[in-house]
């Protein structure tokens, strides 16, 4: 039967089409309209001499819609909220850094204007490194809540009480979700009251999982007011309705939400949860061949252009040795190795220790944050040479130099490939993928690969005999791994 088409309103049936080929379509950094003369000098001092695709058309687009300050819109309306749905690797970050560094640049009383929530904590520095980069020398303060201390001395970060009542230390907040909720219910002083930003980044994790809530009390929160303070009714806010001539002479600071993500939902269900206002879509997730722009409904989902895939068929035993042929007879450098549980990510590590030969680590949420941060650094220096992850811990993590991802399980839904896959192959170079999929999965694999527009994966076997140099070390290395386990 012909498969029913969601109806889609016409903001997702026709978004504003965003060039995917990144390497092909570098747009110097002069030719992007509106940016600060001091931003663009600040760019070119971290390297930066070129936007990407998403980059040179989202920067404009938030820029347009603060014109007029961040007090109204364009011509005094309320500016339209942004989407945008592009690849791993494809620049989302500095595409709302830019413009909201330089939104606030005039900025005279210190308020929270801007706030970034992301789901993980190493996201959230990751960003708020980021922004410190491009509000440095600008008096612009950024606060990174996400739990790492504890929550009297974020509360210092965050509001200072003084005679006249409490004033924010915080320009822009950078946060995930938990410690954001408790900051809104128990800081006395910390108010959304003057929020003109709110991003959420890797938004389709963050509608999924239990962070709608999140997302509705910073809405709740930024349209309370701050009445009982009995401070300036003016500025105060009401919920956004018709535009009348009484709503309309009082200037009001308009909410504006930007939502970035690189597997945005197509669910205008799920959308609707968001309460966009007029949104606009960008995107760079549909078919490029012969120049067609109709959403091709089979492509949801682009990959990096420079990533080449392959699948190996095999059976659960020889999983582990696979992984060691790949490391120690192909040698392989640089391997961010993705399994489905922390026990199995622990496990493997053991056992792969316990073999030799391989500068191996695991990244996972058992491990506190400074460990996993010194892992990281070391992965990148090239001095380890394997890590096993988490999906949990790998989401939206910038890490460089990835030359291989392999899955050592068979990712079970096609989001989650594609963020492990987009991993490597970053901001366009190249990189390789590598799943090891069990026999039993490999009809169910390729075909949510296929449902995605997924064609080009190709199947890499690898014979019995190229694996039993390694069979005898590797039992010895599992008796080592039962001993350590009991």
């Amino acid at each position: 039967s012909p498969q029913v088409q969601p109806f889609l309103p016409q903001w997702l049936a026709q978004p504003k089409r965003v060039k995917k080929l990144i390497k092909d379509n570098l747009c110097p950094i002069r030719d992007v309209p509106g940016i600060h003369p001091w931003l663009l000098k600040k760019l070119q001092m971290n390297g930066i001499h070129s936007f990407f695709p998403v980059q040179a058309e989202v920067i404009p687009a938030i820029l347009q819609s603060a014109a007029n300050g961040y007090l109204m819109g364009r011509a005094g309306y309320r500016p339209k909220d942004i989407c945008v749905s592009a690849p791993t690797g494809s620049g989302k970050t500095l595409a709302f850094v830019i413009p909201i560094v330089q939104v606030l640049l005039d900025r005279v009383v210190c308020h929270v204007r801007a706030l970034v929530v992301l789901p993980t904590k190493e996201l959230a520095l990751q960003v708020s490194k980021v922004f410190n980069v491009y509000t440095d020398g600008t008096g612009l303060k950024v606060v990174l809540i996400t739990g790492q201390k504890s929550f009297a001395k974020e509360q210092e970060m965050l509001v200072q009480k003084r005679v006249t009542g409490y004033c924010s230390l915080a320009d822009i907040v950078v946060a995930t979700p938990g410690r954001l909720t408790d900051h809104i219910n128990q800081t006395p002083g910390f108010s959304l009251a003057q929020l003109r930003f709110l991003i959420v980044d890797e938004a389709d994790r963050m509608i999924d999982d239990m962070h709608q809530n999140c997302l509705n009390q910073i809405v709740k929160a930024a349209f309370q007011g701050e009445n009982d303070s009995g401070s300036n009714k003016l500025f105060q806010r009401t919920k956004p309705g018709p535009l009348t001539a009484a709503s309309s002479c009082s200037p009001q600071i308009p909410l504006q939400k930007l939502l970035f993500s690189a597997t945005l939902t197509q669910d205008p269900e799920k959308l609707q949860q968001l309460d966009l206002f007029q949104p606009r879509l960008f995107t760079s997730v549909y078919s490029e061949k012969n120049g067609e722009t109709e959403q091709d409904t089979n492509n949801k989902y682009t990959l990096p252009e420079g990533l080449s895939q392959c699948y190996v068929p095999c059976d659960l035993n020889s999983k582990p040795l696979l992984l060691l042929y790949f490391m120690l007879t192909m040698k392989f450098t640089r391997v961010l190795c993705f399994t489905n549980s922390r026990e199995a990510s622990h496990r493997l590590f053991l056992l792969v220790q316990a073999f030799g030969g391989v500068t191996v680590a695991e990244f996972s949420s058992r491990l506190p944050p400074t460990e996993r941060k010194r892992t990281m650094k070391e992965f990148e220096q090239g001095k380890i040479q394997l890590l096993i992850s988490t999906d949990a811990t790998a989401r939206g993590i910038d890490v460089k130099g990835v030359n291989y991802v392999i899955n050592y399980d068979a990712p079970q839904f096609i989001r989650t490939y594609i963020h492990r896959v987009g991993r490597t192959a970053r901001a366009g170079e190249a990189g390789v993928a590598f799943s090891l999929v069990l026999r039993i999965q490999e009809r169910p694999f390729l075909r949510m690969l296929r449902d995605a527009g997924i064609r080009d994966i190709k199947k890499h076997a690898v014979k019995g005999n190229s694996l039993k140099p390694l069979v005898q070390q590797y039992e010895g290395a599992l008796c080592k791994l039962e001993k350590t386990i009991k």
